[in-house]
């Protein structure tokens, strides 16, 4: 089994045609595979999506490149052409002929504006596409196919060419014959590759002999033959980033080979045939693979740094095999660190490491540096870098206790060492897929985890898939990180000091509580005091305290966690590059919210001024999570943030004064509702009145009785434009004169003619008289249509009756309201009739006489309404109900009535005659216009009998009449579906409705806006 460093992870599996090569961009999550059939395509290996393809050409497209520094793909296919394209505008930059023969492969200068061509013509070509893509030198010496050509990354001048004349020549630009030669295989070379890491030179081959070959191309010998394949090989590389060899073959098997002791460490098969083509990246683990049936990419290990960091700021990190450090001290206690600023850090080489690094760890004190690997840990002295022990592992973790380590060399077998000796063997009785250290030791298997104390005794089993724990450093609380989630416990220790040992399997219940659990995917992460930093699967830095979640920051990267700096008040970290940077944890502000969760609420108040102003509020809405709200109050610093928390208190004193400051409308109409909600009235009327909240103040003083707040409230509702709330106002106060005059003053001519016709009839001509010439300028025909009480009394019945009772309506609006408790006897009255009133008033002879006009003309408004004396009671005037205030008149003996028969004899002679009368108008017009039809509807009774007849109208032609028909019709089309007919037509040009009176009938809000 390989170690964890070697574990292997699919990205992306595309079922293609055969894909004769692959390449990955070396900035973006793209994958560029060749095909056989002569197309080129690009995937995301994020997305797992095809993002762009090229049609290049009908025969087989054996090699093609990026070129980032260019946008480029340049690709080689059996036509012999080299085709250069812009993968972003998908543009054809060059078309030329490179060769005589299939062109095999293409290698890329790392820096020069060159690349190669090699082809089965024997011929190598350099070319250079600063030069118009002109060929600068043709390398001639290989007989047969020249299957691939690579540069030489240490350097660049060089380059190595693999043939099928069994040999790999290592030439020079610039000279036209091969450095040297070497020679070692029984049939042709297919593949070739340079190694990039640390001092050795070597070369690596692959062959149709089925061997892989190492080549010290210093000493052109063989160091060492990979047996292994079973059938041609087609790829051969060194990994870029890991101790690892990558080989591919005819076999359909992909092998990874260590890339030091050269031991096979995996062999993957992906039932895809053929195994053409190998990528990889320099700075990525990724490897991408080119087969019969397909394109496939892995991730190989993990692409977190190999580093760690001691509690004095010293970081020690392995690039491949070699030791470097840094010390942050080193910048002076001057320098002033920027959040997520690159450190200036004089990198310093530490040494190499006999093993490869898959794991570097400080011990708690400093001193030693433990580098696990290759199935061995070393320990080294932190400072000389000296060999202090060394044993077989595969994994390693300190003690809480320098003094002390715990190694699993395999799956069933850890041992414990104090002082480099090794103390004992723990009894697993199951396969130990890991280990961590701390307080306890933690060994996990792919279900659960059990804890041991240093001494080899089970303190508890947990039921959980871990993938790492993590202890504080007062040993108090642990996380324990599991694939999606983590969990935060509590350690007893004196529970299990008092419980001893325990043969239990699954130890001792009560070791540990759990705190929280939290479903986030932890990447790094440490502790601080009681504080959990961690950096999750969004790439953000988050600390928690107690459950609550805070964000540092967002990264624009992935970075890892090292480590955190009391004295600088900074967590830092470190990236793929190993470049550092740092952002600032204040202790203070862990501290106090530590003491919050511990209920010492006043000491950790105590610890405010040490925390940032600019931090205070942070503290205060922490506090209020935490359920205190008044010591969040006084914390806070943000007048907003302050208002809201004294609103939720209830501190109303507090808030008005906050508000005072805001001078919010928003604040002042909040404050209002809990003043109000809490029977702080007059504090409710000062803050609806700042908030300009008309609609507030109308309840509040409808509901008071409130007579001068609603005058004043009409004033003020006219002055800011909302009229609606003006009308309503003054409807309430029983000023129907006014309502009728506000209508007219904002343009509401249809509304005021209506409103004349329900509650004010004597000044309904008159109005009407004022919408028909309104009327008239837009529409005459409409116009005409409109029916004038004054001319046409007959489809107005009761009209005489309707002012009868508006006579009485005005006299009971004079009377005193009666008290409120006094409801009960009263209830019912709003719903008499006002014409049966005025009838049976006028039958006992107390109907009041017509009050003398007193209203200007329509033409000129009244005054404003504040300076109209109002009456003693606020009541809602109706023409159809009695007054709120007057109480119901005694009814009179009914009148005698006469005779049935000569009363039925009268109305048929009448009938008679207005059928006749009906006969001659209809002949005439016979249809009437849809405003003379509602204005008739309005009356809603039949006309009158004893009224004069209606005057006929001249007669028409029939032409005219269905010409008038017609215009007619286009002219109400669009009034068919409301309630008020031409109404609309004439209040369009006056008025426009605003959007904000919706929940109003009349759409007065903003018409004087």
């Amino acid at each position: 089994m390989a170690p964890p460093k070697f574990e292997v992870k699919r990205e992306l599996l595309q079922r293609t045609d055969r894909v004769k090569g692959v390449d990955l961009h070396p900035t973006e999550p793209w994958l560029l595979g060749n095909l056989y059939n002569g197309n080129v395509y690009i995937w995301s290996t994020t997305e797992q999506t095809l993002v762009k393809s090229f049609e290049v050409c009908d025969l087989p497209v054996r090699t093609a490149k990026f070129v980032a520094r260019k946008q480029w793909v340049i690709t080689g296919a059996d036509d012999m052409l080299v085709r250069v394209y812009n993968y972003n505008t998908m543009d054809k930059v060059k078309v030329f002929e490179a060769h005589t023969d299939y062109i095999r492969c293409i290698a890329v200068h790392p820096t020069l504006p060159a690349f190669l061509t090699c082809s089965d013509d024997t011929l190598i070509k350099l070319w250079d596409w600063d030069k118009g893509f002109n060929c600068t030198q043709i390398f001639e010496g290989h007989s047969h196919f020249v299957m691939q050509v690579i540069f030489n990354p240490k350097d660049t001048n060089t380059f190595a060419s693999a043939s099928l004349d069994h040999s790999v020549k290592v030439w020079s630009l610039g000279q036209p014959m091969p450095n040297f030669t070497l020679e070692g295989h029984d049939k042709g070379v297919n593949c070739v590759d340079y190694f990039q890491g640390g001092d050795r030179p070597y070369l690596i081959t692959g062959s149709d002999d089925k061997l892989v070959k190492i080549w010290d191309y210093q000493t052109k010998a063989c160091v060492q033959t990979l047996e292994g394949h079973l059938n041609n090989i087609s790829a051969a590389c060194f990994h870029p980033e890991l101790p690892l060899i990558i080989t591919g073959s005819e076999d359909g098997t992909v092998k990874l080979w260590h890339g030091s002791t050269y031991r096979l460490e995996n062999t993957l098969d992906f039932r895809m045939e053929r195994v053409w083509s190998v990528g990889v990246c320099k700075g990525s683990n990724c490897i991408a693979i080119g087969y019969d049936e397909g394109a496939v990419m892995i991730k190989v290990g993990k692409e977190e740094p190999v580093a760690s960091m001691d509690a004095s700021g010293k970081v020690i990190w392995a690039k491949h095999s070699e030791i470097q450090t840094v010390n942050i001290k080193s910048l002076g206690a001057d320098y002033e660190m920027a959040d997520g600023e690159r450190l200036p850090l004089a990198v310093k080489d530490l040494g190499s490491s006999d093993a490869y690094p898959q794991s570097l760890q400080h011990n708690p004190n400093g001193r030693f540096v433990t580098v696990c690997g290759d199935g061995e840990f070393v320990v080294y002295t932190a400072l000389a870098w000296r060999n202090k022990a060394f044993g077989h592992a595969l994994e390693f973790a300190w003690s809480a206790d320098s003094n002390e380590y715990v190694v699993r060399e395999s799956v069933s077998r850890v041992k414990v060492f104090k002082n480099f000796a090794e103390k004992l063997t723990l009894k697993v009785d199951f396969a130990a897929e890991g280990i961590h250290g701390g307080h306890l030791i933690s060994v996990r298997s792919s279900d659960f985890i059990v804890f041991y104390d240093w001494d080899g005794n089970v303190v508890r089993r947990i039921d959980v898939a871990a993938k790492n724990v993590l202890w504080s450093e007062s040993g108090e609380n642990v996380a324990v990180v599991g694939d999606s989630s983590f969990y935060l416990l509590q350690y007893n220790a004196d529970v299990v000091a008092a419980a001893g040992t325990t043969d239990d399997p699954d130890g001792i219940d009560d070791a540990f509580e759990l705190l929280n659990e939290i479903s986030e995917v932890v990447r790094t992460a440490l502790w601080v005091g009681e504080c959990f930093i961690y950096s999750n699967s969004s790439w953000r830095l988050n600390y928690c305290v107690g459950g609550e979640i805070t964000t540092m920051c967002h990264l624009d990267r992935p970075m890892y966690l090292l480590g955190y700096l009391a004295q600088q008040s900074r967590v830092f970290l470190i990236d793929k590059e190993f470049s550092l940077m740092s952002y600032t944890l204040l202790l203070s502000m862990i501290e106090l919210k530590t003491l919050v969760m511990r209920g010492d609420v006043a000491g950790a108040l105590a610890l405010l001024p040490n925390v940032p102003a600019e931090q205070h509020n942070g503290v205060a809405r922490f506090l209020e999570s935490k359920g205190h709200a008044e010591h969040a109050l006084s914390v806070a610093t943000d007048p907003h943030y302050r208002f809201d928390l004294a609103v939720q208190l209830g501190d109303l004193a507090t808030a008005e004064s906050i508000a005072e400051a805001l001078d919010s409308a928003t604040r002042w109409k909040q404050l209002g509702e809990l003043a109000m909600s809490s029977g702080r009235l007059g504090l409710g009327e000062t803050c609806l009145r700042k908030a300009a909240d008309y609609s507030g103040l109308m309840l509040l003083f409808a509901a008071q009785g409130n007579r001068a707040g609603l005058s004043q409230l009409t004033a003020d509702a006219s002055e800011g434009g909302k009229h609606n709330v003006a009308f309503l106002a003054l409807f309430l106060l029983g000023r129907t004169e006014h309502c009728l005059q506000l209508l007219l003053k904002t343009g509401r001519l249809p509304e005021a003619a209506f409103f004349a016709r329900t509650y004010l009839p004597s000044r309904m001509s008159e109005v009407t008289k004022v919408w028909k010439k309104d009327l008239e300028r837009q529409n005459p025909k409409a116009a005409e249509s409109l029916a004038d009480p004054s001319e046409y009394p007959n489809l107005f019945p009761d009209l005489e009756w309707a002012l009868k009772a508006e006579q009485l309506q005005t006299a009971l609006l004079s009377r005193d309201a009666p008290a409120s408790d006094q409801y009960a006897a009263y209830e019912g009255s709003t719903l008499r009739n006002m014409i049966e009133l005025a009838q049976e008033a006028e039958a006992s002879g107390s109907l009041p006489a017509a009050p003398p006009p007193v209203l200007a003309s329509p033409a000129k408004p009244a005054p404003p309404p504040a300076a109209i004396p109002a009456p003693a009671v606020v009541a809602a005037p109706t023409m159809a109900v009695a007054a709120f205030g007057g109480s119901p008149e005694p009814e009179e003996e009914e009148e005698e009535v006469e005779q049935e028969d000569e009363e039925e004899a009268e109305e048929e002679e009448e009938e008679e005659e207005e059928e006749a009368e009906e006969d001659e108008f209809h002949e005439a017009e016979d249809e009437p216009s849809s405003v003379s039809q509602q204005a008739a509807f309005a009356a809603r009774t039949p006309p009158d009998p004893v009224q004069a007849p209606v005057p006929a109208p001249e007669t028409k032609e029939v032409e005219e009449e269905e010409e008038e028909e017609v215009e007619e019709d286009e002219l109400f089309a669009g009034a068919a579906d409301d309630g008020w007919g031409a109404a609309d037509a004439a209040a369009a040009p006056v008025a426009t409705v605003a959007a904000d009176d919706d929940e109003d009938d009349w759409g007065l809000d903003d018409d004087d806006a």
